[in-house]
């Protein structure tokens, strides 16, 4: 195989899973409830958390900055988390309590009734993801997970965001373009009417 095939291979591929989602009215409208939910829980005082492991560490990250900062526009910051950042946290508690338990420990301690989690994970089964689901319902938070196409964690959430594909790379692009839509949607509801006209 050549490089460049190798390449536009890739691509083709992104584009695919992308338009399997584009044509899933479920998932889009999953996704519309999730907005609404975060919306509400922001407008209600209360915070996102969100957690991944690996690339999907790295998208709670990235979705937590933009609800931080900003995305389109200049607005006041919104209250978000990544649990995945603090490394002590992290190793404090994977060493006292095991390693399923990193994002379950910080969301019994950081999560209210009323927050929303998010946990990432492409398989669905990320054990650290699942027990923190568990402990952000008995805590009565709103869950969501973003995962692709299988696992467990569609069953516990309150709203599953299932990518329609089993390629962990594929699944990834279209859970950080989910995301994209999310903090775009929640930013233009809550502050739209802020948003400065272009010089």
């Amino acid at each position: 195989m050549s490089s460049m095939s190798y390449i536009t291979r890739c691509i083709e591929d992104s584009l695919a899973v992308k338009q399997a989602v584009l044509a899933d009215r479920a998932l889009l409208d999953e996704l519309e409830r999730v907005a609404q939910a975060c919306v509400e829980s922001l407008r209600a005082g209360h915070k996102i958390l969100i957690a991944g492991n690996g690339g999907s560490a790295a998208d709670a990250q990235h979705i937590a900055a933009e609800f931080v900062s900003r995305f389109d526009f200049d607005r006041p910051g919104l209250p978000s988390i990544a649990l995945n950042t603090d490394t002590s946290m992290l190793t404090a508690i994977g060493n006292d309590y095991g390693y399923e338990h990193v994002f379950r420990r910080q969301v019994q301690a950081q999560g209210r009734a009323g927050d929303v989690f998010i946990g990432i994970s492409t398989s669905g089964n990320s054990r650290n993801i699942i027990t923190a689901v568990e402990e952000a319902r008995q805590m009565q938070m709103i869950t969501v997970a973003l995962c692709g196409a299988g696992g467990a964690l569609p069953k516990m959430v309150d709203h599953p965001l299932c990518v329609p594909a089993t390629h962990t790379p594929r699944i990834q692009e279209s859970h950080i373009l989910l995301g994209h839509i999310l903090c775009g949607y929640v930013e233009e509801v809550i502050f739209g009417d802020q948003r400065r006209p272009k010089a």
